[in-house]
C-alpha cells in the first residue's frame, strides 16, 4: 500500500482542514485507483473477511446491505485508517477547543484504538455497503459507543451516472431553532470523502454551537453502488 500511503502524505491537508471547517465536508480526489476499487468490490461476496452482514431493510435502516469487517483487516483499510487519522487528529481537536468540550483526541491511530478498548469498544467498525436499485440509506450517524471520533470517511467504489444513477450521498444539519440544511455530493469513483460523525463548530451570532449532521443516501435509479466506510472508533457489539 505504499502508493495509497504517498498519496495521503501528499494530500493537501490544510485545503481539507478549510474545508472541513467552512462545510463539515472535504473530498480527496482520486484516491483509490481503479484496480483497488474494483478489488473491494470483487471480495464483497468472501465471507471470511466479514463479521457481520447487515440488512438495512429487516432493520428499517433503508434498503440495502453493508458488511463490517473482521480482524486483521485488509492492507488497504488499515492503511486508510493508520494513514489518514493522525491528519484529522488535530482537526477535531481544533473542534472540541472551540466549543468548549472537555475531549481530547489521540495523535496517533493506535492511542485511539486504545482508548476504545478501555471503554470495552473492541470491534472493527470499517465496513462496505452495497446497493441495488430502489436502495437507499435512512439518515443517521455511525457512533458505536461512549468513545466516537468526529470525523469519518467514505470511499466511492463506483463511478456515478456510468456505473449507477440516483445514490447521491446527502448531509443533513440541523440548526436550533431554524430549518435544516441540505447538501448533495456526487463524488467520482475513488474519491475519498470525509465528513462530520456527529456535530461540528458553527459560527452564530453568539459564538460557536453545535451543528449536528447526520449522513445517508438517495434512492437509486439503476445499477450498483458500493461504498467502503473508514470509521475510526470502534463498536461495543
Amino acid at each position: 500500500m505504499e502508493d495509497l500511503t504517498i498519496k495521503l502524505t501528499k494530500t493537501d491537508w490544510q485545503s481539507v482542514s478549510e474545508s472541513l471547517n467552512e462545510s463539515g465536508f472535504a473530498i480527496v480526489p482520486k484516491l483509490l485507483c481503479g484496480s483497488q476499487c474494483l478489488e473491494l468490490i470483487n471480495n464483497y461476496d468472501t465471507q471470511s473477511l466479514y463479521r457481520k452482514t447487515v440488512s438495512m431493510k429487516r432493520h428499517r435502516f433503508g434498503s440495502g446491505e453493508y458488511k463490517y469487517f473482521k480482524y486483521p483487516l485488509p492492507k488497504i483499510i488499515q492503511t486508510l485508517r493508520e494513514t489518514t487519522y493522525p491528519y484529522l487528529a488535530p482537526i477535531a481537536n481544533l473542534w472540541m477547543k472551540t466549543l468548549k468540550i472537555d475531549t481530547s483526541f489521540p495523535k496517533t491511530f493506535e492511542g485511539l484504538q486504545s482508548l476504545c478498548n478501555q471503554h470495552n469498544q473492541l470491534k472493527p467498525t470499517p465496513l462496505i455497503l452495497k446497493y441495488k436499485k430502489d436502495g437507499f440509506n435512512a439518515l443517521h450517524q455511525d457512533l458505536y459507543g461512549e468513545i466516537y471520533f468526529p470525523l469519518q470517511t467514505v470511499l466511492f467504489l463506483n463511478e456515478p451516472d456510468k456505473e449507477y444513477t440516483g445514490g447521491e450521498f446527502v448531509l443533513i444539519q440541523q440548526t436550533p431553532r431554524a430549518q435544516s440544511k441540505a447538501t448533495v455530493l456526487r463524488p467520482k469513483k475513488g474519491d475519498m470523502l470525509i465528513f462530520t460523525t456527529n456535530f461540528r463548530p458553527v459560527k452564530g451570532t453568539k459564538g460557536y454551537y453545535r451543528g449536528t449532521i447526520k449522513h445517508g443516501v438517495s434512492k437509486l435509479t439503476s445499477g450498483e453502488r458500493h461504498t467502503l466506510g473508514i470509521i475510526f472508533h470502534e463498536a461495543t457489539s
